[in-house]
């Protein structure tokens, strides 16, 4: 299985992936980890992208060579990275992370970011839920 918690920066994503990765047996890709691995600091969309790809392609590769579960943390803020995922991986989980408070990231959100479809999404507003209560929601997801 991947699942992916996405949205703007600051939004959860990490802080649920990684409780997440406590309740299912997964191995976890971060977004800031991977650029940093790669050392891709390139926020343009094309940058994004590459980034977003490189990640897709790891996660594929993961739960498919080596029968592993896969958690990715990253903005996905791209309808297309979105789409390349899930031509990979024909059940790809979905969650979107969204806030509405101030964090002090709103400076990093990425302008240009494509809503999901919410029907085929979880969406999560982590204003209004405790972590517990997040992940609670995501392991029925999930199923």
């Amino acid at each position: 299985m991947i699942i992916v918690l996405f949205g703007q920066p600051h939004s959860g994503k990490t802080t649920l992936a990684t409780e997440l990765s406590y309740h299912i047996y997964s191995k976890m890709i971060d977004g800031d980890l991977l650029r940093n691995m790669f050392s891709n600091k390139d926020y343009s969309k094309e940058g994004r992208l590459k980034n977003l790809n490189r990640a897709s392609d790891i996660a594929h590769f993961l739960h498919i060579e080596e029968h592993e579960n896969v958690i990715l943390s990253l903005v996905y803020p791209y309808k297309e990275a979105r789409d390349y995922l899930n031509s990979l991986h024909e059940k790809v989980k979905w969650i979107y992370l969204t806030y509405t408070k101030p964090r002090g990231r709103e400076a990093n959100h990425v302008v240009d970011f494509e809503e999901p479809n919410l029907e085929n999404f979880l969406q999560i507003n982590t204003d209004n839920l405790t972590i517990d209560e997040s992940i609670t929601k995501i392991l029925e997801y999930v199923g």
